[in-house]
């Protein structure tokens, strides 16, 4: 964008760039998202940023009116495959808090100095400056939605010490915590009153407790489809869809670094009267609040939260063959994971057989290997299986070839000893090569993963039978994919729900993975 079109959407107050980047007024001090409902600054006052951070690092404090921290990330991470979008989704994922500088170069193949600079000149601010921006915002909900102490939350947020975080809130927010607690209202980024937890971290009472928040996106939001494809996938132990159509919620189990957690997400999506900022009520309950980071960025995934439906639209809705169905469903999303070896795992379990079978048997895999909660939490009763401990299992439990069960094996075993990588911030072409080199994967397999487990909004199955189906229903060919670059996998989710009902499997014997199939795992 240019200066004259970024200012022109701060000047229009346009959501739609809320997140893509931020502009910092030098006469007050205070970095906004574009469309900040306070008074438009002139021209020769508005400096931009790429980032929170960069603005922060600049010396710009939040605007307490627009709270630039709770936007929705920028989609453009989301795209690029270079070091910078895989460093963006990594420290997103909370690489550095856990790692440290070090452990995020290591993971990208770069040095530390290297890393540093790339950041610093595409984003303005380098792998330390992101992370505190995050754990600000951390810290900044938990302040305002949970009766924690502050130096408790300190600690849950990430931070090394009490004067780092208490130096760091008056920095980024002018205030003290016990300011920023009382300051507390609603709006994007916080929610409800603050719930009351057990000193585990666990909300206390109604299955609903836990640490409240509003997760939110851009644009249109086809809550009603997404939580179609969960719930039709949902596997007996690890997920649940609660409620009927319109009103449902959906729950599962997190395995996080330090300790479980259980999500619930609402179906029904909220907005400000305008219509100009939407969100989903979430509630997380975690055994250890230093996972809080994690298991947003986990559930942010799962629900595409950070996509640009108006980018999708933009490509999608102008082609003859697909306009129609861009026109019927507005700001559909495709699904990612909350977990990455889960869905590598489910992928396989997913092989010629229907939906239904695939989450039947992921069920069956769950209660025999699943790691199972202290105590269940409704009809949520275990954590998914981790790949180590299926890496060597005999799935005696599961009806499926025997060519699939070593099928199975060797993914669990590659993904076990790191000869797969599916990390948010992995390489996806390095991947999906990984992937496509173990016995009884082929493209539908890896890309199929490719798009879900690590995110790639440009994967076309050409092969896959319910692709072939919508095609067919379109009056389309594999060959007009090209032109819906670098959005494939949007314009995929449209012809699989313009297809109708997934395909039966097709007659023969399988297990070699490289064979058409319909949307599983």
């Amino acid at each position: 964008m240019t200066e004259d079109s970024r200012y022109e959407a701060v000047r229009s107050r346009d959501a739609r760039f809320d997140g893509v980047f931020f502009l910092g007024v030098t006469t007050t001090g205070i970095y906004c998202r574009p469309s900040c409902p306070a008074v438009t600054p002139k021209r020769a006052h508005v400096r931009y940023y790429a980032t929170a951070a960069g603005a922060q690092g600049a010396g710009f404090r939040a605007c307490r009116r627009c709270r630039p921290d709770a936007v929705p990330g920028s989609p453009e991470w989301d795209v690029r495959a270079d070091v910078v979008g895989r460093a963006m989704r990594m420290i997103a994922d909370g690489v550095v808090d856990r790692e440290g500088v070090a452990g995020l170069a290591s993971r990208l193949g770069y040095s530390a100095r290297q890393v540093q600079r790339q950041l610093t000149a595409e984003v303005g601010a380098g792998p330390v400056a992101l992370a505190r921006a995050q754990r600000a915002h951390t810290a900044r909900v938990l302040l305002q939605t949970t009766p924690l102490a502050v130096t408790e939350i300190a600690f849950a947020a990430g931070f090394a010490s009490v004067r780092q975080f208490n130096d760091t809130v008056r920095e980024i927010y002018a205030t003290t915590p016990s300011g920023l607690r009382a300051a507390r209202r609603g709006g994007l980024g916080s929610a409800g009153p603050p719930v009351p937890l057990t000193p585990d971290g666990v909300g206390a009472g109604a299955p609903a407790a836990g640490v409240p928040l509003r997760l939110a996106y851009r644009g249109p939001y086809d809550t009603a489809r997404l939580f179609d494809f969960l719930e039709r996938r949902a596997v007996t132990g690890v997920e649940e869809v609660r409620h009927a159509a319109r009103g449902r919620t959906y729950r599962r189990t997190l395995s996080l670094t330090h300790a479980p957690g259980v999500v619930e997400v609402d179906e029904r999506a909220r907005g400000t009267a305008t219509g100009g900022h939407g969100w989903l009520e979430a509630r997380l309950r975690l055994a250890d609040l230093r996972d809080l980071t994690t298991a947003v960025r986990r559930v942010r995934r799962l629900f595409d939260l950070d996509a640009d439906p108006y980018a999708v639209a933009e490509r999608l809705a102008g082609d003859p063959l697909l306009g129609h169905l861009v026109a019927a469903a507005p700001g559909l999303r495709s699904p990612g994971a909350a977990d990455p070896h889960e869905l590598a795992v489910r992928a396989v379990l997913g092989q010629q057989v229907t939906v239904g079978a695939a989450r039947g048997l992921a069920g069956t895999l769950v209660a025999a290997y699943g790691k199972p909660l202290a105590a269940p939490d409704g009809a949520l009763t275990h954590l998914f299986p981790a790949a180590d401990t299926l890496a060597d299992a005999a799935f005696g439990e599961l009806g499926m070839p025997g060519s699939r069960k070593r099928t199975l094996r060797t993914v669990c075993a590659a993904l076990a000893d790191g000869t797969v990588v599916l990390d948010p911030g992995a390489d996806r072409e390095e991947a999906e090569r990984g992937l496509r080199a173990l016995t009884g994967i082929g493209p539908w397999t890896a890309g199929y993963v490719r798009m879900r487990a690590l995110g790639d909004p440009d994967v076309f199955l050409p092969g896959d039978a319910g692709v072939r189906h919508g095609l067919a229903a379109v009056g389309a060919d594999a060959r007009h994919a090209d032109g819906w670059r670098p959005w494939r996998s949007y314009a995929l989710h449209h012809l699989w729900n313009a297809a109708g009902p997934p395909a039966p499997p097709p007659a023969g014997p399988s297990g070699a993975g490289n064979r058409p199939r319909t949307p599983r795992g």
